[in-house]
């Protein structure tokens, strides 16, 4: 039975093509730039660029279930192709922000929501993964922490239950090749609750070294964040933190309780990449 990955140039994506393909699953990988694509030998790798269905049959030519990364444009074009190619499994990589009240008009949720109704209206048999906050958003205070600037934050004390891409793809392998996750949506977490400055301790520690920390305005924030995201987004961001304030994070399914397997920590990520920090 071929898998096919899409979104296979990201860390979810490339996880989920290694563990099957180290344990004899058949699978495609497909990106809308394939050039740039490294995989295992024996891998398949094909064009499909979620927005140009053009590049949909080719890809879906024989592959029985698909890893979905959550991209609503064409997305009703996708289903239709999906149909046709005989598809029996799709599992998306959506997003916990789809169960927020705002979730229509939000833009972090918008994506994610698109993509799950339009899949729950198919005929195809569907598992909805929904991370929270990935540990890898740290990854966003590399430049500042490089640089031994101070990581500025409107929300330092924001909880968050960061969980790491491979507990991610671990769970996404299960989807894809048990049946215990199949037709489920769940939401998904890491082990713990952390606050920005804890996550900030956390690599403080990983890196041998010292990280200040500095409040400023929700307005300075949102002028930083607007320069790399649309505005909207960069507020909705800041919406969810000025909520996380006040109390601990909800940690939902993890590796523990879906796979039987402890969750990997934060410090454990942070371990894992403290060389993105060092400025080297």
């Amino acid at each position: 039975m071929t898998t096919l990955i899409t979104g296979a140039r990201g860390k979810v994506g490339q996880g989920v093509i290694a563990r099957l393909h180290s344990d004899g699953h058949p699978v495609r990988a497909a990106s809308a730039r394939p050039a740039e694509l490294t995989v295992p030998a024996g891998v398949e790798v094909f064009e499909l660029a979620l927005d140009r269905p053009e590049t949909f049959a080719a890809a879906l030519d024989g592959v029985r279930q698909v890893f979905l990364y959550p991209e609503p444009a064409g997305i009703q074009e996708l289903v239709k192709a999906a149909e046709a190619a005989c598809v029996e499994h799709v599992v998306l990589l959506s997003s916990s922000s789809v169960l927020g009240p705002d979730a229509e008009t939000d833009p972090l949720a918008g994506h994610s929501l698109k993509v799950e109704r339009a899949l729950t209206a198919s005929s195809l048999t569907c598992t909805f993964l929904r991370p929270d906050a990935f540990a890898s958003n740290s990854f966003g205070w590399a430049y500042a922490i490089g640089r031994s600037m101070p990581v500025q934050l409107a929300y330092p004390d924001a909880q968050i239950a960061p969980i790491h891409p491979e507990d991610i793809a671990d769970i996404a392998f299960e989807a894809l090749t048990g049946d215990s996750l199949t037709g489920r949506s769940v939401t998904l977490t890491g082990p713990e609750s952390l606050t920005f400055r804890d996550q900030l301790a956390v690599l403080s520690s990983a890196i041998g070294r010292e990280i200040p920390v500095e409040r400023i305005s929700r307005e300075a924030a949102e002028q930083q964040m607007s320069a790399f995201m649309p505005a909207r987004m960069a507020g909705s961001l800041l919406d969810l933190w000025a909520a996380a304030s006040h109390g601990p994070a909800a940690v939902a399914d993890t590796t523990d309780s879906l796979l039987g397997r402890p969750a990997r920590s934060y410090a454990q990520w942070a371990a894992e990449n403290a060389l993105a920090f060092t400025g080297s």
